[in-house]
């Protein structure tokens, strides 16, 4: 399509206009609508625009793209009037008005010329991706437009964006809309369910049928490089045998130039073609000739989790509006077809959008640009969307704990050093702290850890995280030692990013001591500078606590597995346990040399539920990692008492030397209590007691630290204790123990709250008593269970004058019978009790 057939080219006069008259402006404008290359170009013929435009690309691969479709439609090579600056590679001359960066390049800039000297206009292009340094850069444009350059002009442009939430960022910036010039995209939905273990087969059967249905290229999309090439290595075998077979391109971030460039323009012979991608290709990119887009229905997004300082890799399904660009991709030059992996009625359930990043994002690299900006509080900024609290929080303190900001969350001296390179807060504190001799390596570990793994899974010693062995293979890869490909040793294709990753870190390192020029250091103690909360202590074969008291772990089968310390340099957080993906072996004595190493030394006195009494250490600790322990034959005897009591708690109230009378007074206590409505008595319940030990038994157990040593505990007098010696006569006469029945025999009685006391009684001891004895301040009538002369109940009753009269002429017929040596009295209320059998008549 012509430039002037463009549909951005109708509003740029009017966006022209609003931007000589207004500090911002907001363009809306539908993808294929010529936003990206027409805008800039048009705008340097503005009156107003005296400076240059800086031009923002949310990725690498789309800002290089964007440079060389611009300097094509002058007929110019890039680096002339257009000019690009992206990581590790810049092109630009005294020539260059348009200059498009990438976002932590503007952010830089920013840093060390605040007042963008030379610039006239900032462009934030596919704004509605949200990416973290592109809500930081329009925060730190805003500022520097309201304090330092009110000429300085801000436009944010969008396919898919809440244009009138943008305005009111901006300060009531107009709204300029453009009309789209898209072809119609046919939607075909799929039966099936989208199955997050299934993306590979069902998006290789789908792309297959669009391919023999359907002309022209097809866009494939997918959420992450494991299942681009997983998808690439099934699609070659099922097209080998096909006389017509495509040419299979992936395009992701960490592809090389060249490549890149063979999946965004068409094949020379004409040959039709699978272009396998991510999400990088929803936007700004142009991909020729692109008929057909087959779409998974997956995105593979970092969520950082602020409450453990980890980041957790999440393949989730995507947004509606990314669903929509990634269909418009279809439709640039023609009537397309987008085939979707998921029905209609699972698309009205998706999300409208993704969340920014800044929500779900590591902010340490941004808490740093804020302090180096002069910013402790991110409430003095005008945000997007304001980072959130704990996630800030836990920045700070990573931070703080790399000597980057003070206790006040301000930039120390060594904060500006690490700000100046152009890596993660993390490994640059690493790298500051390189020996002469040893920068290459350090520069090596930085760069491994920062592009894709170069052992793929798949190869041979895959299954390794060891990051000695990554380093080792990539100096077998300098020196030619790989053979020519280096197949099934490593990625080739990452190697070569790394190496040129790592050589121009070593550029930048700046020309003075290191920070660690007195002691050398191991790679596991440099890994260690930049994860000092990753430090991992084995507790099981593979199985590992980091210094935070996280888990993690690896595979069993890893060389690293058997080893006492590590330390994690990558981590997925996993759910309930993180995965280590790359680390190295450290010793404890390299621990110890680490630097700035805040170890703390700690008495632990605590309850040994195996050696049954109190255990009292020494301890030296790295956050929750014990590295030494030693016993101690003395502690804070506070300390040692509660480790007592919580030996007593764990076995239970039954490790007490208690006693059957004991057990039965406390009964008394407990029923006497209950019927008194409390009357001032103590609860002396296992339940209470159990919760209360500190109140009851903590003055006793001076001395105390083994189970067997509380069997010589005096319980009675401790309990007994508890009740003053009135309440004690109170309990003897109120719940006694024993009751004189009419026999003269002195009978226990059975306490149980919730019921009457019991009185287990042969009848003919009670012969002359008509009521029934009370005890409780004669509110409780005893609960009689009344013997025959062979001690078995015969009658239950709290109803003694009754049984008399009603029951007893019964009982007796039934009983004489059977116990004929007894006494039975015809009128037993007027008998004389005894406790022995009748004695034999005389004969006269």
């Amino acid at each position: 399509m012509a430039t002037d057939e463009l549909p951005v080219k109708a509003v740029i006069p009017t966006l022209s206009a609003a931007l000589a008259e207004h500090p911002s402006a907001v363009l809306c404008a539908p993808p294929g609508s010529g936003k990206t290359t027409l805008v800039p170009l048009e705008l340097l013929q503005s009156p107003w625009l005296t400076g240059q435009i800086l031009m923002l690309e949310p990725r690498r691969l789309a800002a290089r793209a964007a440079a060389g479709r611009m300097a094509f439609l002058l007929g110019e090579t890039v680096g002339e009037t257009v000019g690009y600056a992206i990581r590790l590679e810049r092109r630009v001359s005294a020539k260059t008005r348009i200059e498009v960066v990438t976002e932590g390049i503007l952010t830089q800039r920013l840093q060390r010329d605040p007042s963008l000297d030379g610039v006239s206009l900032v462009i934030f292009d596919e704004f509605h991706e949200r990416n973290l340094q592109s809500d930081l850069a329009l925060a730190l444009s805003l500022d520097v437009q309201q304090g330092l350059r009110e000429d300085l002009r801000l436009l944010v442009m969008s396919a898919t964006l809440d244009s009138e939430w943008v305005s009111a960022l901006l300060g009531g910036a107009p709204v300029v809309k453009a009309e789209g010039r898209s072809y119609p995209v046919t939607l075909h939905y799929s039966s099936e369910h989208p199955d997050k273990r299934r993306i590979v087969e069902q998006t290789v059967n789908i792309t297959l049928q669009a391919f023999h249905r359907e002309s022209g290229d097809l866009l494939v999309f997918l959420p992450g490089v494991g299942e681009i090439k997983r998808t690439l290595d099934r699609l070659r075998n099922a097209l080998s045998n096909d006389a017509a077979a495509p040419i299979l391109s992936p395009l992701y971030g960490d592809l090389p130039k060249a490549e890149q460039d063979r999946a965004l323009l068409p094949d020379p012979g004409r040959r039709r073609r699978i272009v396998l991608t991510t999400s990088i290709a929803e936007t700004s990119l142009t991909i020729e000739g692109v008929t057909t887009v087959v779409d998974s229905g997956w995105s593979r997004l970092p969520a950082f989790l602020p409450g453990i300082g980890l980041t957790r890799l999440e393949t989730v399904p995507i947004s509606r509006a990314a669903a929509d660009q990634r269909a418009g991709r279809a439709g640039r030059i023609g009537p397309g077809v987008c085939y979707r992996l998921w029905s209609a009625s699972y698309h009205d359930r998706l999300p409208a959008f993704h969340p920014a990043e800044i929500l779900q994002a590591d902010l340490a690299p941004l808490v740093l640009d804020l302090a180096r900006w002069g910013v402790s509080d991110p409430d003095q900024l005008h945000w997007p969307e304001p980072p959130p609290v704990a996630a800030y929080s836990q920045a700070c303190d990573l931070l703080e704990r790399l000597g980057a900001l003070n206790l006040q969350r301000r930039i120390t001296t060594l904060g500006r050093s690490i700000s100046r390179l152009p890596v993660h807060p993390r490994l640059a504190h690493m790298l500051l702290h390189a020996a002469p001799d040893e920068r290459q390596t350090v520069c090596d570990l930085a760069a491994l850890l920062s592009e894709r793994d170069i052992l793929p899974y798949s190869s041979d010693s895959g299954r390794s995280v060891d990051m000695t062995l990554r380093l080792r293979l990539l100096e077998r890869w300098r020196t030619g030692d790989l053979g020519s490909t280096g197949r099934g040793s490593g990625d080739v294709a990452a190697m070569r990013q790394v190496d040129r990753l790592s050589h121009d870190w070593k550029k930048r390192l700046p020309k003075r001591e290191p920070l660690s020029a007195e002691t050398r250091l191991s790679v596991a103690q440099y890994l260690a500078l930049a994860y000092p909360d990753r430090i991992a202590q084995r507790t099981g074969h593979a199985r590992f606590r980091l210094v935070s008291g996280r888990a993690v772990r690896l595979s069993e089968e890893d060389p690293l597995a058997g080893e006492e310390y590590l330390v994690a340099a990558q981590l997925d957080a996993g759910r309930t346990e993180g995965w280590v993906r790359l680390a190295a072996a450290i010793g404890e004595a390299e621990i110890r040399e680490l630097p700035d190493l805040q170890l703390t030394s700690t008495e632990s006195v605590a309850w040994d539920s195996t050696a049954e009494r109190v255990v009292m250490l020494s301890r030296e600790c790295l956050g929750t990692l014990t590295l030494k322990e030693s016993p101690i034959s003395h502690a804070d005897p506070a300390m040692v008492l509660e480790a007592m009591l919580a030996g007593v708690r764990s076995m239970g109230l039954s490790v007490l030397p208690w006693s059957r009378p004991l057990r039965q007074w406390q009964d008394r206590v407990c029923w006497l209590r209950e019927v008194l409505e409390g009357g001032g008595l103590p609860d002396l319940s296992d339940e209470w007691l159990a919760t209360h030990l500190e109140d009851w038994l903590s003055a006793w157990l001076d001395g105390v630290t083994r189970k067997v040593q509380l069997q010589r505990l005096d319980l009675p007098t401790i309990l007994k204790a508890m009740l003053s010696w009135d309440q004690q006569q109170q309990i003897e006469r109120e719940a006694p123990s024993h009751i004189y029945v009419p026999s003269g025999s002195r009978i226990p009685l059975k306490y149980s709250t919730g019921e009457a006391p019991i009185l287990a009684v042969r009848l003919q001891e009670l012969f002359g008593l008509s009521e029934t004895p009370r005890v409780g301040e004669g509110r409780v009538p005893l609960m009689l269970h009344l013997l025959s002369p062979a001690q078995r109940p015969m009658q239950i009753t709290d109803d003694l004058g009754g049984f008399w009269q009603r029951t007893y002429p019964e009982v007796k017929r039934e009983l004489m019978g059977r116990y004929p040596k007894h006494y039975w009295p015809d009128d037993p209320m007027q008998a004389k009790p005894t406790a022995r059998t009748k004695p034999p008549l005389r004969r006269s």
